[in-house]
């Protein structure tokens, strides 16, 4: 029988959010052991190389506030970003427990038992959303076929003839970067993007966060999104002269009902002699190519999937088990919090950046530290009144999500004429938040633990579990 330690809080994951978890948690004296099942920090930072990978929200609101960052250009790449999060966490003393997958988190009525070898009071699951990738299968298909979340930079796409599939965030900063090295180019494209021309000047933090949140108020009021649309289309025709080709690429949905794209390269590079255009799903894959839906079939050598990733269906909810149930189990495709944050029935238990927070326009670095100061003042609360449980109620956890999802009914995310990843299994919006950044700020700041069952030191046998004592004070 393997030996169990023992920490005041685990962290699962090392990336933007679980590494800030650790260095505010850590701040307030708590004990916290950071789990990452890869051998480098950095989350999607890490995972994400494709040629052009960039940030695409100002790079001025991309740092913790804590921990300010100092970027070359308005856009900072993915190396610069990475370096900042290993600077960071290195100053800060995180040192994330590499190459430990959590397999399992277990509540056994007063801990969390992780893996069956760490037992935590508390588990922060920073594990976010753009982490396990969307990969279709390419069935007989025998070229080289990869991810762009996992691209492989060992094949060499020079003078090849290669299939994108998708059109999202991604494939928009990485087909403007290989269309000049391939000998043709083919984009399939189920749903054309709007795409808006991407501003290079660099402006203070204060400044950006005020002109970005000026598009919460167009998410809210569709009718302004068509207003601020018609700079997709001045980008669109001043770099599509092809008639045909500008009709395929020209959206039929409001601006914001799909993610935030921009880009001053994208559109050029479908201009060019060896790039086509496929306006059709894909219908299937032979071990020479790709079919397109009407039936036409393309030869290719490789096939490079830019189709996003497991937003509503994160793995680890199929891990965490409360109750004889999984945090999957509970969600059935449809993932609900209270804040984001807590989910009744998980005891001790705290999401970042979970469901409905998705902002469409500001920083994850903002809704982090959002939830951080909310968690930090759950845990020191929890330490001060020797309440060993917090469980959000049932009955407020369901009024919240109703509020929610009232508002999000007026939105562009959900009456904007598309389907977008934002939508669940079952078709509900499970990811963005249908206010303005400042409120959720106002909204997710201080724990009140009249939301929450608690137990007192001595309350705790109604789990049938032992009482914990508190957890240390506050280091000076």
């Amino acid at each position: 029988m393997p030996s169990v330690s023992v920490t005041d809080v685990v962290v699962i994951g090392a990336g933007p959010s679980g590494i800030g978890a650790a260095i505010r948690l850590r701040a307030q004296g708590f004990d916290v052991e950071v789990l990452e099942k890869s051998p480098e920090l950095g989350g999607t930072w890490r995972d994400n190389t494709y040629p052009g990978c960039a940030c695409d929200v100002p790079s001025s609101l991309y740092s913790y506030s804590f921990a300010p960052g100092t970027w070359s250009r308005a856009f900072a790449g993915q190396r610069e970003i990475l370096q900042y999060l290993r600077i960071t966490a290195e100053r800060h003393g995180v040192r994330p427990r590499y190459g430990t997958e959590v397999r399992s988190a277990e509540w056994d009525g007063a801990r969390w038992l992780i893996n069956g070898e760490i037992s935590a009071r508390t588990i922060v699951s920073a594990t976010g959303p753009w982490h396990e990738p969307k990969i279709p299968d390419a069935g007989p298909f025998e070229g080289e076929v990869f991810h762009s979340a996992r691209w492989n930079h060992d094949y060499d796409l020079r003078g090849k003839r290669v299939a994108v599939v998708g059109t999202g965030a991604s494939a928009i900063q990485f087909v403007p970067e290989i269309q000049s090295t391939v000998d043709q180019l083919y984009l399939f494209q189920r749903t054309a993007p709007r795409v808006l021309p991407k501003p290079s000047a660099k402006l203070p933090r204060q400044v950006v966060f005020g002109i970005m949140e000026l598009f919460s108020v167009g998410f809210r009021h569709p009718r302004i999104m068509k207003l601020v649309q018609k700079l997709g289309t001045y980008n669109l025709r001043r770099a599509i002269e092809d008639d045909e080709l500008r009709a395929h690429l020209t959206p039929d949905f409001v601006l914001g009902c799909k993610r935030l794209l921009m880009s001053n390269t994208y559109y050029s590079a479908l201009a060019r002699p060896n790039v086509e255009l496929v306006p059709q799903a894909v219908r299937s894959f032979t071990p020479n190519g790709i079919v397109a839906a009407d039936g036409t079939e393309r030869e290719v050598d490789a096939v490079i999937f830019g189709t996003g990733f497991h937003f509503s269906d994160p793995s680890v909810a199929k891990r965490v088990v409360s109750g004889g149930r999984t945090l999957a189990d509970v969600w059935r495709g449809s993932p609900q919090a209270y804040l984001g944050t807590s989910v009744h029935g998980f005891p001790n238990l705290f999401l970042l950046l979970g469901p409905n927070l998705g902002t469409g326009h500001s920083s994850a670095f903002t809704v982090i530290e959002t939830q951080l100061n909310y968690i930090t003042s759950a845990l020191t609360a929890m330490r001060a009144a020797g309440w060993p449980v917090v469980d959000v109620r049932e009955d407020v956890q369901h009024a919240y999500n109703t509020e929610v999802q009232q508002a999000l009914q007026r939105t562009v995310y959900n009456a904007g004429g598309c389907v977008s990843y934002y939508l669940d299994a079952n078709g509900r919006n499970s990811t963005m938040w249908p206010w303005s950044t400042i409120r959720m700020m106002r909204r997710i700041r201080d724990f009140d633990p009249d939301d929450y069952v608690t137990a007192g030191g001595t309350a705790a046998a109604r789990t049938g579990s032992p009482a914990a004592e508190p957890a240390e004070q506050p280091r000076s």
